[in-house]
């Protein structure tokens, strides 16, 4: 890529953007709002008066980050590793937030749990998410059991969906085209399509959103020396629909489906297979509140029902289905002392069916009668904000579930803030403690599940301070300590026999969490964040033990936002089985560092936004997971229209 024709186009950009100032508005100018933060208490309440470790992406961050999906943007936060989402599309995600595994991270759209009781994880995946549905995310980290219940061990990770514009009729499209290939090609071809619409309003005490996203994605092998591309298909749809009977009560429901397709290498022999996975995923849900003299009373119900298949040597099918009860009283004594007191309920099933050795026909492996648990935890959480800088959230939860009965959680987390000329000081402290419940298939899988298993168990101090100058910058430093008990790991109990089985040692992660954003001018911003993990060598693997994320924004004019970010991971280590030992071989991935540019620009009363990425600028060739393929240097554009 000629890099000078690059910055010349980005040069002839900004001397047009006076003839299109007049008619803008300087919708991403700086503005010092109080930020509002709800995922650690339920409550809504302002970020300095909360002691918990919490990162919010708000609407105009994602406005300067169009063209990424959510798993890269959630990514770039300080503490979180994603892993695969720099791969093949269809490359599977591992979310690595401070040691822990999928397992201990807990998503949730729009404050409901979102999980897939056929994945051996119990996880979501995020690939079925489109960015262009998403309002918001807050991603609060460390153990949050008590509030949220099994697998809220190292992070909750809560997307809030867009709502229904205040107009009766509102018109979204965004498209976007790209190139999507490895840094040892040129040929810049377009192979990666994106496309979303959008309608919504309000009409009365009606409102609707109505959105479809599609995703096409091709021209990178799924494994490094492949000769064919591996392609990725994925549609999705979503529809809310709410009414506000009166004041005090008001209803919302939803429906979703997401489908993929995702072609996918042999990961064994690390070579060309014509292997494919595919997925469908349905879901409906309701939310009713109800408001009172200083409370709320909200019901969040959900169903689900998927269904993945495996084709590939090892072929197979699973369908789970799951349903969540989260019903829970607000109370607002006196604007400092909130409680919320709830009750979850969760109903697991799953089934799965494989080919036996010889055969030629499906047979059911794991069987739903048997194959099904239900968690039921009542839990109480309580907030107190005083007058003089003291804040306090604790709160308790009680998990009883059908196979291993109950299991008390709970969280003390004190704060103090300090207002002063310049801004204020907070300093915060934390201890808590969470767990993880074995996954359907851990426990019930023919072969290799265990009935035994007990759920694993995290206990996470945290210590930490932050600096905020008033309209300048905000700096935090957090320290963290997990330790990990009764780990659940696929064991070698002899002669090759196979085992999910708790480990009786326990395992530390710790490390520091560093944030910082500084307003350098009103039209210059600068964002910064760096993790140092350090771990047992258990749980290292496809961990960076240092990671930084910088982002430099420029308002170039009142219609253009230009954007340099860049992100350092260290070296980590993988494992990689080896067919002549029969053992896993450790292998060392070398660090890297890449460059990414993005540029936007208004039109028509800003209606309009165009919008370009250039990734991996300097084209590096690196490794996320070793054999696997990784993009090189990557162009997009694209454009969202809004009527």
């Amino acid at each position: 890529m000629n890099k000078t024709k690059v910055f010349c186009s980005i040069l002839g950009i900004g001397m047009l953007c006076n003839g299109f100032a007049q008619s803008q508005t300087d919708s991403l100018k700086v503005e010092q709002l109080e930020e509002i933060v709800i995922t650690d208490s339920k409550f809504q309440l302002k970020r300095e008066n909360s002691g918990k470790v919490i990162t919010k992406i708000t609407s105009k961050d994602l406005e300067k980050l169009q063209g990424q999906s959510i798993a890269e943007i959630i990514g770039r936060t300080a503490g979180v590793e994603v892993n695969g989402v720099r791969s093949n599309a269809g490359q599977n995600l591992s979310y690595f937030i401070r040691g822990g595994r999928n397992r201990q991270v807990l998503v949730l759209i729009d404050g409901i749990q979102v999980t897939d009781a056929s994945q051996i994880a119990n996880d979501y995946d995020l690939r079925l998410l489109n960015a262009d549905q998403v309002e918001s995310i807050e991603i609060l980290k460390g153990a949050s059991s008590t509030l949220y219940g099994t697998g809220a061990a190292t992070a909750v990770i809560n997307i809030k969906l867009k709502e229904a514009s205040k107009k009766a009729f509102n018109l979204n499209l965004r498209s976007t085209l790209g190139t999507n290939q490895s840094a040892n090609e040129n040929a810049y071809a377009i192979e990666d399509f994106r496309n979303s619409v959008s309608i919504n309003g309000s009409v009365g005490k009606f409102n609707y959103l109505a959105s479809f996203g599609q995703q096409y994605t091709d021209g990178l092998s799924a494994v490094a020396d492949g000769a064919e591309s591996d392609a990725f298909n994925s549609y999705n749809g979503n529809v809310k629909l709410g009414y506000k009977f009166s004041k005090s009560f008001k209803l919302n429901t939803y429906a979703s489906f997401d489908r993929y397709k995702a072609d996918f290498d042999d990961s064994f022999g690390l070579m060309d297979a014509d292997n494919l996975s595919t997925s469908k995923q349905y879901r409906i849900g309701v939310s009713p509140e109800f408001k009172y003299n200083n409370g709320s009373v909200t019901v969040n119900a959900a169903y689900s029902d998927v269904e993945r298949e495996i084709e590939s040597s090892f072929p197979a099918i699973f369908n789970a289905q799951n349903i969540v009860v989260d019903a829970f009283n607000r109370y607002n004594f006196n604007d400092k002392f909130y409680t919320v007191v709830g009750v979850n309920f969760q109903d697991n099933q799953m089934e799965s069916f494989s080919i036996p050795f010889g055969g030629t026909d499906f047979s059911q492996a794991i069987n739903p009668e048997n194959a099904q648990f239900t968690i039921t935890d009542p839990y109480v959480n309580a907030v107190y904000v005083s007058d003089f800088g003291l804040n306090v959230n604790a709160g308790a939860r009680l998990n009883n579930h059908s196979e291993y009965g109950s299991h008390l959680v709970y969280s003390v987390n004190p704060s103090f803030k300090k207002d002063l000329n310049f801004g204020y000081i907070k300093g915060l402290a934390s201890y808590s403690t969470a767990f993880i419940t074995p996954s359907l298939y851990q426990l019930f899988e023919p072969t290799y599940g265990n009935a035994d298993l007990q759920p694993e168990e995290n206990q996470t101090i945290e210590v930490g301070a932050e600096v905020s100058v008033k309209d300048r910058a905000t700096f935090s430093l957090v320290y963290f300590t997990r330790n990990e008990d009764n780990f659940i790991d696929f064991v070698d109990t002899g002669g090759f026999v196979f085992l999910y089985e708790n480990i009786e040692e326990s395992f530390t992660a710790s490390g520091f969490e560093f944030v910082g954003q500084v307003n350098i001018t009103d039209k210059l911003n600068f964002n910064v964040n760096a993790t140092y993990t350090k771990l047992d060598e258990d749980l290292s693997l496809r961990i960076p033990e240092i990671k930084v994320n910088t982002r430099l924004d420029y308002q170039l004019c009142d219609a253009t936002l230009m954007s340099l970010s860049y992100q350092y991971n260290d070296e980590r280590e993988d494992s990689v089985y080896n067919s002549t030992t029969f053992m896993n071989d450790i292998i060392n991935l070398e660090s890297y560092g890449l460059l990414d540019f993005y540029i936007s620009h208004k039109l028509s009363n800003n209606k309009m936004t165009l919008f370009a990425n250039v990734t991996n600028i300097f084209n590096e060739e690196y490794q996320e997971l070793f054999g696997f393929a990784t993009r090189g240097r990557g162009i997009n554009l694209g454009f969202n229209l809004n009527l």
